[in-house]
This record gives structure tokens, C-alpha cells and sequence, in this order.
């Protein structure tokens, strides 16, 4: 059949007609790699003029799967034109293959350059005309007839510019207002963008230190009613503007940003692009409602799919509190103290998992749910952007961007609601994070003392840290203690040992001197199990729990008061007392000899309940 290409599409696209939809053949397709993501880059003809022009990631398909191929004719139905190194080039949203293969229609020519391109004339398009055409060939069989049809594409208006923009004269260049786009159209070769999305998700303000200097960032979330989602991130001044601007679940129209390729290590959301907005950014807030846009966008894989999950991979997961444990503060390894609390969800595949809060989730979500709990009510809780950990077993962790839903308003809540009490909450259920303590770290793996020796541990680079059920059968009196730095550094405490300079004590470290001094514990402990016993070290907070008073108060009660029999008294309360103790266990060299040192980092007095429940759990696992 006679093929008719849209005639002067090309001038009238880089004149600004964005809404003809015209009729283009495909004259060559290049495979090219930017920002280490697979494009083509297409020759397109209009059978007068050639254009290059580059395809969104999302049409790459049609290429790899034969859809189009070189002299088929497409329609195009969502583009843009944008200058690249001052050169047009049309991105093409959105095309439809008429005719997958065709011979070369007309005798198409380079497009001039653009003063020479300037001076043509504009077609205007109506819909009360068919589309001229200069150039026609004829593809395929004739009619049975003997007659010929040719095809023609959809009829559309010319190009009209916006009602405030009529009746103004000539537009410049960049003045009128951007088409608003969905979000998975967006690629860095577009000069001009909008988008309009709901903020699902807002960081914390964050502040930075690096050769630069001082800085602060913050970033926030968007999904928009396709379902495209991407995060938006501000530096420095932007941060000044924008931060008390954006609010979690309100709409914003967001303009004038910048597209650069984002970062996987801390970007969970599937889009290959993040926006990082600048002082030129325009937000505007949407003050009607829109319900199209979704609150929030989910993706829950059942709890029995992230037992093969892969480590540290952001995912979302929805299933019903059936356990909390208290909340526990923790020493992280840059100083800073938080706050952890430990759940246990499952849902309707079997499966139930750990999932460990931390932060602020363990005071406002964490604390409500343990309330509920102890009520005897079984929540559901939904968890967007939660991070798979595979050390000992499979287990579910919040971080920075994580979102917590209690009872949220959702078929998947529902649904679980429902066979939760219809008898789902009387089923067993198999856990996907073994060798877990109740009440403490998940990252805890049981051991006896005789398995430290037997498997080598702490004889690599790093520390193994395993927890173990033992009594504490001997403790030394001599040198229990030492004398610390009270002083504090930032918001710890220096703990530095000290000496005495006359009177007063001295500490090299914050080269000061004072009247008092501190007290801190340097226990040396001999541990029993039912595997054998051994010899480790307790510091301050391990050493108050096993012993139950502080180091201070030991101390006087030895030397100041000298009352051995309440000093011997204090002691033998942490004597043959069965604790969980976790242990941090690593080789170190003592002049020229290699010792394995076994420290404790915390103890706990074995709560029965909570152990005899741990047991439990384990008898599934030994079948």
C-alpha cells in the first residue's frame, strides 16, 4: 500500500509543534552507551528532511525484538526536541510501529541549519484537511481490486499555544511553561521538564565534612499517577529553600532540575535517573488534592521469597506482629549511641522473619506496636524500603529510608487481617532467621565455649562475635578496676586511664588535669559451660550487669571503707549465675605471642520464658 509520511514534520517539530503526531520512517539505528545504560540513537526521515533522534530506555525492546528496524515506518506520540551541543535532537516517549519494513521513502536530505531551518514556514495541520504528503512509495500486494489504499495516521490539530501565551506575539525561547511528563519518560537529553508527583518519603537534614568543607544535603521521594517514582536531592543553598517547603504526602509540580545518573548505593528506587534541583528549580505546591496519585506504592514479596533474597537488597515486605521485644540501647562503632528493638512478623506463606528497628522507630512505631502486643492485638505492619541481612539466616532492618505502616489501609493488610483471625494465627510458622537470641542482637550466632576453640574463631582479619550460655565461676579481685577520664569528649566520655599528678589526677589524652577521677570495670572472668570453661574479659557496662553494682562502688567498698565481707558479698551475686553472653572474639599479639582474646560485650541473665521459646523454635529446625 502508498505509504504517506507527514510532510515539513521535522521543521514543525523544531518550530515547536510537539502535538501532530506525525507519520516518520526510521533510516538508521545506532546502539549506544551512556552513563553505562544501552541507547539507540535513530535517523529519522519525514521524506524531505532526516533528524537524529534518540529513543527513552523504555522503548529499547522494540528495537531488540525486531519491532522497529531500519526503513520502518513509526508514529510518533510523545517527543520532545532539546539542543545538545547546540545540534536539535528529538527524544522520542512514545512511538507506534505502522509498518515494521519499508523501502526508503523520497529523497531525504540533512536538515539545514537552524537560520536556515527558521525561515520555513510552519505547517498548520487541521482536522478538516488530510495531511499532505510529498513524498509517498508504495509497500505490500495490491487491493483485489486492483486499487491502492493509503495509509494515513490520525488526524491532528495544529499546534496551539498555551491560553496565557495567545495573542502575545512571538514567544521566546524557553518562555512558555514545560509540558508536564511522567516520571519514567525523564532523560538527561530533555532541556525542559516538568513533572508533577507526590512526596511519598522526605530524609532527615544531613550534615557533611569533606575536602570541599561543610556541607548539608537532604533528599526526598516522588511517585506520580503512572507509578514512576524517583528521589530528588538538594545541597548546600538549595537546602536552604526547599527543606521547609517540602512536606511527606503533599503534591508539587517540580521544574528546572538536573538529571544525573544515581546512586545504587544509596538510591533504592527503580529508576535509572535521579534529580538533584538547583537555585534555578522551581517547586510549586499543588493545592487541590489529586487522586490520581497514589499515596504510597508497594511491591511486598512474601516472607518466603526473601529466604533467597540477596544481602543488602532493598525490598518491601508486609506480615503481622506476633512479637516485640524491648527496646535496647547500642554503642555503634563511630561512638554514637541508638536505639534497637526486635520484631518477629509472618505472614500466609509459613514463613515468619525478624525484623529489627532502629533509631527513632524504636520509640514512635516500635513502642505503639509493643503496646499493642502486650494487649493481646496482633498488628499488621508494612514496611517500605526495608534492607535484607544474610548473617545467620535471613532478617529484615530499617535504615534512613525505610517507612513503617501500622495497619495500613490496603488489600495485602486486609487480606492477612483476615486469615490472621481465621486461624492463621494459631499456625506454626518457620523462621528464615536462625540461630537468633530472643530479646537481643539477630545477628547473634549460639555457640559453646569449646566450638571458639574447635572452629578457630577470631583467627581472621575480623572480630567473630557469637553469643553463649555459660555460668561465670570465678572472678579476680585484684586489679578489678582502673581510674578513668571523666572528662568528655563531644558527647562521650574520654575513659582514658589516668595518674596521679600530686593531688589531683592527670589524662594524657586530653592533657588536663582534676580533683576526681573515675572508676571503670577490667574484669577477669572464668567462664563455665557444659562444653568447657575459659578465660575472658568484661569492661564497664558488661561488668555492672554481671556484678550489679558500679566500679566506683566496688572500689570504695575495698579500699576506702574496707568492708571485705560486703566487697565478697557484691561478687558472688554474679557467681554461678547463667548468663547470655556476646562475645567479640579476635587473635591479638602480645609482644611476640599470639593470644585469642575473649571479650564480653554484653550479658544478660537468662530469661526463661524467652529461652525456653528460643528452644522451641529450634526443634523444626532439627527434623
Amino acid at each position: 500500500m502508498p505509504v504517506h509520511l507527514t510532510a515539513n514534520a521535522i521543521s514543525a517539530i523544531h518550530a515547536g509543534d510537539l502535538n501532530a503526531k506525525p507519520l516518520v520512517q526510521v533510516l538508521d539505528i545506532k546502539a549506544r552507551t551512556i552513563a553505562n545504560q544501552e541507547r539507540y540513537r535513530l535517523v529519522i526521515s519525514d521524506g524531505e528532511l532526516t533528524q537524529d533522534a534518540m529513543i527513552a530506555t523504555q522503548l529499547n525492546d522494540r528495537v531488540k525484538t525486531g519491532q522497529i528496524v531500519t526503513g520502518s515506518v513509526v508514529q510518533l506520540i510523545d517527543y520532545v526536541c532539546n539542543s545538545v551541543h547546540s545540534r536539535k535532537i528529538i527524544v522520542i516517549l512514545n512511538m507506534e510501529t505502522i509498518i515494521p519494513e519499508c523501502e526508503i521513502i523520497g529523497n531525504p536530505k540533512l536538515i539545514p541549519e537552524p537560520d536556515a531551518a527558521a525561515q520555513k514556514a510552519v505547517p498548520n495541520f487541521t482536522s478538516k484537511s488530510t495531511i499532505p504528503s510529498t513524498r509517498n512509495n508504495y509497500c505490500g500486494p495490491s487491493a483485489p481490486n486492483g486499487n491502492t489504499q493509503g495509509y494515513r495516521p490520525t488526524v491532528q490539530p495544529s499546534y496551539q499555544p498555551p491560553p496565557n501565551y495567545r495573542n502575545q506575539g512571538t514567544i521566546m525561547k524557553n518562555e512558555a511553561p514545560a509540558r508536564i511528563i511522567p516520571i519514567a519518560a525523564l532523560n538527561p537529553y530533555q532541556g525542559r521538564w516538568a513533572i508533577k508527583a507526590r512526596v511519598t518519603a522526605k530524609g532527615d537534614l544531613r550534615r557533611y565534612n569533606n575536602a570541599k568543607g561543610d556541607g548539608k544535603v537532604f533528599s526526598f521521594d516522588l511517585l506520580d499517577s503512572d507509578g514512576g517514582e524517583i528521589r530528588v536531592t538538594c545541597f548546600n543553598a538549595v537546602v536552604d529553600r526547599f527543606y521547609d517547603t517540602i512536606e511527606a504526602g503533599k503534591v508539587y509540580v517540580i521544574s528546572k532540575g538536573s538529571l544525573k545518573p544515581a546512586q545504587k548505593n544509596f538510591n533504592h528506587l527503580k529508576n535509572e535517573w535521579e534529580i538533584f534541583l538547583e537555585a534555578t528549580s522551581i517547586v510549586d505546591l499543588c493545592p487541590d488534592e489529586d487522586a490520581s496519585i497514589p499515596q504510597q506504592q508497594f511491591s511486598f514479596r512474601p516472607i518466603s521469597e526473601i529466604e533467597n533474597a540477596e544481602n543488602n537488597s532493598i525490598l518491601d515486605v508486609i506480615g503481622v506482629v506476633i512479637t516485640v521485644n524491648p527496646s535496647v540501647p547500642i554503642l555503634r562503632k563511630n561512638g554514637m549511641e541508638t536505639q534497637r528493638r526486635v520484631l518477629k512478623l509472618k505472614d500466609q506463606s509459613g514463613m515468619s522473619v525478624e525484623l529489627t528497628l532502629w533509631g527513632e522507630f524504636c520509640n514512635k512505631e516500635g513502642q505503639k506496636l509493643q503496646e499493642m502486643v502486650d494487649s493481646g492485638f496482633f498488628p499488621v505492619v508494612a514496611v517500605k524500603a526495608g534492607k535484607v541481612n544474610d548473617f545467620s539466616g535471613k532478617s529484615i532492618g530499617t535504615i534512613s529510608s525505610s517507612q513503617l505502616f501500622i495497619n495500613p489501609d490496603s488489600p495485602e493488610a486486609m487480606n492477612l487481617r483476615q486469615w490472621f483471625d481465621r486461624g492463621g494465627k494459631d499456625l506454626a510458622s518457620q523462621s528464615i532467621s536462625k540461630d537468633i537470641v530472643p530479646g537481643v542482637s539477630r545477628n547473634e550466632i549460639r555457640k559453646t565455649l569449646s566450638q571458639i576453640k574447635d572452629e578457630g574463631l577470631g583467627r581472621s582479619d575480623k572480630p567473630d562475635w557469637v553469643t553463649v550460655k555459660a555460668y561465670i565461676t570465678f572472678i579476680k579481685t585484684d586489679n578489678f578496676c582502673y581510674t578513668a577520664c571523666p572528662l568528655m569528649i563531644g558527647d562521650r566520655q574520654c575513659n582514658k586511664k589516668v595518674t596521679r599528678s600530686g593531688s589531683r589526677w592527670q589524662c594524657d589524652r586530653c592533657n588536663q588535669e582534676f580533683d576526681e577521677c573515675d572508676y571503670r570495670y577490667l574484669l577477669q572472668l572464668q567462664v563455665q559451660d557444659h562444653s568447657g570453661l575459659t578465660w575472658m574479659t568484661a569492661f564497664q557496662e558488661s561488668g555492672e550487669e554481671i556484678v550489679g553494682c558500679s566500679a566506683k562502688e566496688l572500689y570504695l567498698l575495698k579500699h576506702e571503707q574496707q568492708d571485705d565481707e560486703r566487697f565478697a558479698q557484691n561478687l558472688l551475686k554474679g557467681l554461678f549465675t547463667q548468663f547470655l553472653l556476646k562475645l567479640k572474639i579476635k587473635e591479638e599479639l602480645y609482644g611476640d605471642e599470639q593470644r585469642l582474646k575473649v571479650t564480653i560485650v554484653k550479658a544478660e541473665k537468662v530469661n526463661h520464658v524467652a529461652e525456653t521459646r528460643y528452644l522451641l523454635d529450634l526443634i523444626p529446625k532439627s527434623r
